[in-house]
């Protein structure tokens, strides 16, 4: 597991079908298609679509007979909803993680704030520096993987302010919706926390545009 969704090859982590490889089996197209849009129709908060893109991933991946493929799918989809600050955990990855891959099980627990130092090496390299501590969720290219870092240093607890404005304004430049809502509301409280009410009131116009509850 070398590279997270939205970084090139979409599909390469789950798929390995990028570079000069034999045509791909359909089912490995299919869920590569139908796992994108899940991922983008998260992001845009279009959670019924997103759950009917996901299911048709699963039924393609499920040909295989391979759980740790799937519960690798389910990981990446999980990425997408840790960025948007979804916290809740991953059901569906953890009822497959008894056949998860160790690098698997490794960015499992990254993702929510609770890798091990002797995991590091097994991350995506993008992240290794983050779940060290040695660097910030805005040194990261990838704006999926900045979200998702950003969202691992919230849970640990050392995010600072520039991590979250940075995050929004990553989550505004791709038109992802559903990330920019959470991220502008740990601004907002913030902001409020802070007594300063006119960034509390500039980000709720921004939130209620985002939303759709406001007139541009």
């Amino acid at each position: 597991m070398r590279r997270l969704l939205m970084s090139g090859c979409i599909a390469a982590w789950l798929l390995s079908a990028c570079g000069s490889q034999p045509p791909v089996p359909d089912w490995q197209g299919n869920a590569h298609g139908a796992l994108q849009s899940a991922v983008a129709a998260t992001l845009n908060g279009n959670t019924r679509v997103a759950e009917a893109d996901m299911a048709r991933a699963r039924n393609e991946i499920a040909r295989t007979g391979q759980p740790a493929l799937l519960a690798r799918a389910e990981l990446v989809l999980c990425a997408a909803r840790v960025a948007s600050l979804d916290l809740a955990g991953c059901p569906a990855y953890e009822a497959l993680a008894v056949d998860a891959a160790p690098a698997e099980r490794a960015y499992a627990a990254y993702l929510y704030g609770k890798g091990q130092p002797a995991d590091v090496a097994l991350l995506p390299e993008q992240h290794r520096g983050v779940a060290r501590g040695g660097a910030s969720a805005a040194a990261l290219h990838d704006p999926l993987a900045r979200l998702v870092a950003a969202a691992v240093l919230l849970q640990r607890g050392t995010l600072v302010p520039a991590d979250a404005v940075d995050a929004a304004a990553t989550a505004s430049a791709q038109g992802w919706r559903r990330p920019l809502l959470a991220w502008l509301g740990v601004q907002l409280r913030a902001a409020e926390a802070a007594g300063d009410a006119g960034m509390a009131l500039q980000l709720q116009r921004r939130i209620g545009l985002a939303a759709g509850t406001s007139s541009p």
